[in-house]
This record gives structure tokens, C-alpha cells and sequence, in this order.
């Protein structure tokens, strides 16, 4: 797209974020967070080492919102839950909020499990089966340009994906769904939720907002301790997600004030205008050093971008997410016309202020 590209105007943040009610462990636990919504928390063995999950109770039985990883530990707590938290209730329906593995990672095993149809949009379900189809080895040749043109050198490149080839996480694929659409809403008990896409992210991420009790099941979409990843990948080597983020962001800060947030990660808070405040100033600030490395070097390389932007990276996955939302903000300035992107005679782009 050749317009140029502006940071939505910012809000001015209405409180401090506010955590009302504290986690539960990861071991099968719940906590009410309002009437009839359940949260659980499911462990991870990596950094980020949980993911929330919801469950939403109607008269019949329960709507569960998002799954956990694609394993024997995970499989476990939901048999507990069901076992010990459900008052004898069957699971009507799943709901994901988008296709990583660590929200939609057991949607297979818990659909057929239950006999229940899963709700995803369009654009997340057809993106898991997508990258559960794309080898890894040997690696097509737009994902070995992509890796080539960021500058990233081969053994980094191998070491990545040698790690991710190990991965014990990926699930088998649920064979149909149902499909959300932005507007659309699911009656689940007396709640009304509305879907509110969210993108960026991923590419087509469901919220689920209920404008009576102003809750809003977050997903990815607003986290509050951390940034979700933004990250180009091969698959669209020219994308701008964080204009696509940004618009995001500026869906959710028209709902209402005191909206009691249910996000995937850390902890169930109110705020909502205050963090997407933060958000904004965080990108911001990534914007600046870029601007500061380019007019240091005189231009830089995605791999270069990276390294000034995470310096402290912990393995293959790591490299991935980092290297992707490198690109993401260097692929934001150059939207904005503030860089432009130069393929040099070594197959590798470099970005540098426009002449």
C-alpha cells in the first residue's frame, strides 16, 4: 500500500490497570471472574509459562474459550476440570480465539472428545491447517529468501529451524468449524458476546465482548503485561501488520470504560484505555531506536534491527518471533515513507533514509 501511514491519535489512559481478582494455578483450578465465567490457567514449559482459558456457563452445559498446548500434562487438567468443576454439565461448544498452537493446540482432541463444533473465523482456521501443511525440511524457497534477504546468517537460520523441527507441541488438525464474522454474536447463556476482530496478531483474531457486563475476552489481543508479537513472515515477506494492530487497538478503545478484561496471559484486569495507551508508547519507542540505529549506521538490515531490538533472546523460537517483529516495525517506517527498503547486489535488504 503506497499511502502513508499514521499511529492512530492516543488516548488519554483513564486509570492505572487494576487486577481484581487473583490467578488460579495451573493444576486444574478455577476462579469465578464474573457469574457464570470460569477461568483456568494451563502450564507451559517455556518462557511464557501458562495460557488462561475460559469457561462459560449456560443452563444446558459450557462454552470453553481457548485450549492449552497439544499435550499428555494439558489433556489431564481438562479431565480434571471436567471432572471436578463442570456441576455435571456437558461441553456444548469451543471457542478459539485464534490458530497458536497454544490456544487451538488440543481443538482436535476436545471437539471429538465432546462431540462439539468448533468456533474460530475463517481467516485463523484456514492459517493452522496452512502452517500445519508447510514442511520444514526441506524448506520451501520463499522461506529461504525471506531468511536470506533479512540478513540473519545460514547457521542462525538452520539452528532456528532444527528447533523448531524438534517441536513436541503440534496438534493434529479439527477437520470443520463454524465460522465467527466480525459483528457477529453468540448467545451463551444470558450473555450476548459480540465478536470484535482483532488483527496484526494474527490474522484474523476473535474477541468475544459482552457490552451488558462489559467483559471482554481478550485473547491475545490485549495482554497486560507484555506486547504481543507483531511479526512479518514469509508467508507475507510485505506486510504491514503493526498498521493492522494499530487499527486494532483503536476497535477496543471504543468499548466502554471499567471493561473487566479476560486476556491469555497474566492476569484478569480492568484499564483497557490505559493499556492500549501503553501499547502505542511501547511501539513508539521501537520506532525511535530503529530511527537512532539507521541514522547511526546509515542503514540496517532486518537481522541488525533485531539485535538492537532484542538483545537478550533465548532460543530458536525466540529468534522467529523476534526476527518477525523486527521486520514488522522496519516494514511500518518504510509504509510511513520514513525508510526505504533496498535489495543490495548480496540478496539482502537494507533500510535507509529516502534520499
Amino acid at each position: 500500500m503506497s499511502e502513508v501511514q499514521t499511529l492512530p491519535p492516543r488516548p488519554r489512559p483513564a486509570a492505572p490497570l487494576e487486577y481484581p481478582v487473583e490467578a488460579p494455578a495451573p493444576d486444574g483450578s478455577v476462579v469465578e471472574v464474573a457469574p457464570g465465567v470460569l477461568w483456568a490457567r494451563m502450564p507451559m514449559p517455556m518462557g511464557l509459562d501458562h495460557v488462561n482459558v475460559y469457561l462459560l456457563r449456560a443452563p444446558q452445559g459450557w462454552t470453553l474459550v481457548d485450549t492449552g498446548l497439544n499435550s499428555d500434562t494439558t489433556r489431564a487438567l481438562w479431565e480434571h476440570i471436567e471432572r471436578h468443576h463442570l456441576d455435571g454439565l456437558p461441553v456444548q461448544a469451543l471457542v478459539c480465539t485464534h490458530w497458536h498452537y497454544d490456544h487451538a493446540g488440543l481443538a482436535h482432541w476436545l471437539t471429538e472428545r465432546h462431540g462439539v463444533p468448533l468456533y474460530m473465523t475463517h481467516g485463523e482456521y484456514y492459517t493452522m491447517h496452512a502452517h500445519a501443511s508447510r514442511p520444514l525440511e526441506p524448506l520451501p524457497a520463499a522461506r529461504q529468501s525471506f531468511y536470506q534477504r533479512s540478513g540473519m546468517p545460514a547457521e542462525r537460520v538452520e539452528r532456528m529451524f532444527a528447533g523448531l523441527r524438534r517441536d513436541p507441541f503440534m496438534p493434529p488438525m479439527p477437520g470443520a468449524f463454524r465460522r465467527l464474522r466480525a459483528g457477529g454474536v453468540l448467545d451463551i447463556g444470558t450473555r450476548r458476546w459480540r465478536v470484535v476482530i482483532g488483527e496484526g496478531h494474527s490474522p484474523e483474531h476473535a474477541c468475544l465482548y459482552s457490552a451488558e457486563d462489559r467483559i471482554l475476552l481478550a485473547g491475545d489481543q490485549l495482554l497486560p503485561r507484555i506486547s504481543s508479537n507483531v511479526l512479518v513472515t514469509d508467508t507475507e515477506p510485505d506486510a504491514d501488520p503493526l498498521q493492522l494492530w494499530f487499527e486494532s487497538l483503536a476497535r477496543l478503545e471504543q468499548l466502554a470504560p471499567g471493561t473487566l478484561v479476560l486476556p491469555s496471559h497474566h492476569g484478569v484486569f480492568r484499564g483497557l484505555h490505559a493499556r492500549t495507551r501503553e501499547l502505542r508508547d511501547h511501539h513508539e519507542r521501537q520506532f525511535d531506536r530503529l530511527r537512532g540505529l539507521v541514522r547511526e549506521q546509515g542503514a540496517c538490515t532486518a537481522h541488525e534491527a533485531m539485535l538492537a531490538l532484542f538483545p537478550r533472546l533465548r532460543g530458536p523460537v525466540d529468534d522467529m518471533l523476534a526476527l518477525g517483529e523486527a521486520t514488522a516495525h522496519l516494514s511500518w517506517l518504510r509504509h510511513a515513507g520514513e525508510l526505504v527498503r533496498v535489495l543490495d547486489p548480496d540478496g539482502i535488504y537494507r533500510f535507509g533514509m529516502p534520499a
